[in-house]
């Protein structure tokens, strides 16, 4: 059989032929991509020419088409719908694409002739863009370490190897671990609280597992669960609560802590190596915040007030629950205050919330109504495993603008929490198209029965669609700068303004009507919600800061301080308690054995950037308010100077065409009842 990855599709969009790809194709066209490679930046390296742009940049980014084509289905299908075979290959070819990128990056000649660009760039008639592309090669070549000598970069190639490793490790570990500690519950009973669809559900996971006549409890990525704020049965509540703070250290095969311990190390050393401090240094170079102290200054002046809100919350949880409140009463007792004292019970609204009218009138429906794209399902269109759904995007004049898969539903083989995949980026030089996925991780309810979603579960799917947004509309000419390729501690913006379209009026109106009335979500509950948005947010603020400062607490670790530590759980307490965070009814979102967003998933020292760049969201929602809402006009102008870019110019400086100034923190001091 022709190896379907050895030239582009020829599906509409170029999707990926999912239909042909067989596990054996993956390992076959890896290795060829990874040759053919190399042999185009030999050519480049080879040249006796003076460096040119093109001779030069636009070669090195033509270059590993194929390898691009293969690893972007694989490390989607490898989070999305793993097997024994994914994960095997996964774990074998993690230090060989290590290896190879640095095989790259690290090239003296390749470095040298961009160096020589860089000097020169100012003398050459570039475009905007491409004398941005020589700048940012050559910083990230830099920081990559391409200047040492070649001891050090032998040792540098040995440290990223075996991190991409150990990393691979860390995420196979979780998912595994994850699986096992799904808590079955024997007696329908014990579920009291949930609705009738969600016991439905966990009925279905049970009898997935083989398990009939019981229930399965399935573990989400954070810490806490959405059902403790749902369960009457404080017992159960308990369990649920144990069994995810146990992720990954609990000892046996799936244990995190030795690993997490031997990543935490190398990160140290490879930063030393680079000339830096520690990790954080290293990674906050290249980013907006660019020091650790920076971003220490931002996080650790929220983190008393988020404390302080949370401890006065604790006051009337206590208040209400007659007895000392534990991290798995909280969430509990917190929807009782939300339905005393605003009238409000979350829970109550899934009815509200079916998923497809969620997706058709919800969040379809703003990106028409803001941008004036349309969606058509391509039901002759096949996803990588059943269940994904493709549609077609459309703009409002008819042209064609990408392809948007949606994989909705948790299974086994899919890594907890949601997030945005590139499957294709747009790029004028190869003339790509745009085909996105989001991943959700919902419970699938029995055949027959509607999906009802939770309002985190609302917000969650308008936040990951705006990554979808973002990775649609950004307009570039070289792949380096395709759709999400920008600042880590900028990414989070565009889709957390997305967040915004959740409850505006007219919109909600449309798409939260009750699944069996038909009636429209009242218009009092919508208030009721607002009203209540800064409670619970002394919690919401010191989980996330508390996760955000662990991970830089981790990073900032010297070599001899990262050697030093062999305790994880006395690291992690003495952390939180060091920044006032150390409340044990309050824990850490994700705490370091299950803590994937640093550990595995790229955001190592850089989970901060969720409220950096909410300090740009809020401003941004303030800008949208003030200006109309949900109009046409606006969302222009937010395309054009933010989701339109990619990443092909600093994104600071279109926020500030876009806003008129730089970014006022006050907005989201008001929307995390921080600002007194």
């Amino acid at each position: 059989m022709t190896n379907p990855f050895f030239s582009p599709s020829t599906l509409p969009y170029q999707l990926p032929p999912f239909a042909e790809i067989r596990e054996e194709h993956y390992a076959e066209a890896i290795d060829a991509g990874m040759a053919e490679q190399r042999a185009e930046v030999a050519a480049i390296t080879q040249q006796t020419d003076e460096p040119t742009f093109a001779n030069t940049m636009e070669p090195l980014e033509r270059s590993g088409q194929l390898l691009m084509r293969v690893l972007r289905v694989f490390f989607n299908q490898s989070s999305a719908n793993s097997s024994d075979a994914t994960n095997a290959l996964e774990e074998q070819y993690a230090p060989l694409l290590s290896a190879h990128q640095d095989a790259i990056t690290l090239d003296a000649a390749l470095f040298a002739r961009i160096d020589a660009l860089h000097a020169r760039r100012d003398e050459l008639d570039l475009t905007d863009e491409q004398c941005y592309l020589i700048e940012r090669r050559h910083t990230e070549m830099s920081l990559a370490g391409a200047g040492l000598d070649d001891t050090a970069k032998a040792r540098l190639g040995e440290l990223n190897g075996r991190l991409s490793t150990l990393t691979t490790k860390f995420e196979k570990n979780l998912l595994a671990d994850t699986n096992d500690l799904a808590v079955v519950v024997d007696d329908v009973a014990e579920l009291d609280g949930l609705t009738s669809g969600e016991i439905a559900a966990c009925a279905q996971a049970a009898a997935d597992r083989g398990l009939d006549g019981t229930y399965l409890v399935s573990l989400v990525l954070p810490t806490g669960h959405p059902y403790l704020a749902s369960l009457t049965n404080r017992e159960l509540r308990e369990r649920i609560m144990a069994a995810s703070r146990a992720r990954g250290g609990r000892g046996g095969e799936h244990d995190n802590r030795e690993v997490l311990l031997e990543i935490v190390r190398l990160r140290a050393e490879r930063a030393r190596l680079l000339g830096f401090d520690n990790h954080a240094a290293f990674v906050a170079a290249d980013q907006t915040a660019k020091t650790p102290e920076n971003i220490a200054a931002m996080l650790e002046k929220l983190a008393p007030a988020a404390a302080r809100n949370a401890r006065a919350e604790q006051q009337k949880l206590e208040a209400l629950a007659g007895h000392p409140v534990k991290a798995h009463d909280w969430a509990y007792y917190s929807e009782r205050v939300r339905a005393a004292e605003f009238d409000v019970d979350t829970a109550a609204l899934r009815p509200y919330f079916e998923a497809e009218r969620v997706l058709q009138k919800g969040v379809f429906a703003a990106a028409t109504q803001v941008y004036g794209i349309t969606f058509t399902e391509r039901p002759d269109l096949v996803g990588y495993t059943d269940g994904v759904r493709v549609f077609e995007v459309h703009y409002e004049d008819g042209s064609e603008l990408g392809l948007y898969l949606l994989d909705l539903y948790t299974r086994d083989a899919k890594r907890g929490g949601a997030w945005m995949n590139e499957l294709i980026g747009q790029n004028e030089l190869l003339d790509h198209p745009t085909v996105v996925v989001n991943n959700l991780n919902v419970p699938k309810p029995p055949a027959g029965e509607p999906t009802l979603l939770t309002f985190d579960e609302v917000n969650t799917f308008f936040h990951e669609f705006g990554h979808a947004l973002h990775g649609l509309f950004a307009h570039v000419t070289y792949p380096h700068f395709t759709g999400t390729n920008v600042y880590r501690d900028f990414v989070e913006f565009p889709s957390q303004v997305n967040e915004m379209w959740m409850l505006w009026p007219g919109l909600v109106d449309n798409y939260a009507l009750h699944h069996e009335t038909g009636e429209p979500i009242p218009a009092e509950t919508i208030e009721k919600i607002r009203a209540s948005e800064t409670w619970g947010e002394g919690f919401a603020t010191s989980e996330y800061l508390a996760a955000a400062l662990l991970d830089q607490a981790w990073h900032r670790l010297s070599p001899e301080e990262a050697n030093a530590v062999t305790d994880v759980a006395a690291f992690e307490a003495e952390a939180l308690a060091r920044v006032g965070l150390g409340n044990p009814a309050v824990p850490t979102r994700y705490s370091s054995t299950y803590f994937a967003h640093t550990f595995s998933g790229g955001y190592d020292a850089g989970y901060y950037s969720y409220i950096w760049s909410e300090v740009l969201d809020a401003d941004t929602v303030e800008w949208f308010t003030e200006n109309g809402g949900l109009t046409r006009a606006n969302g222009d102008r937010f395309r054009e100077y933010v989701l339109g870019i990619g990443g092909k110019r600093d994104p600071l400086e279109a926020y500030r065409e876009f806003r008129g100034r730089d970014a006022r923190i006050e907005p989201l001091l008001e929307r995390r009842g921080l600002a007194a």
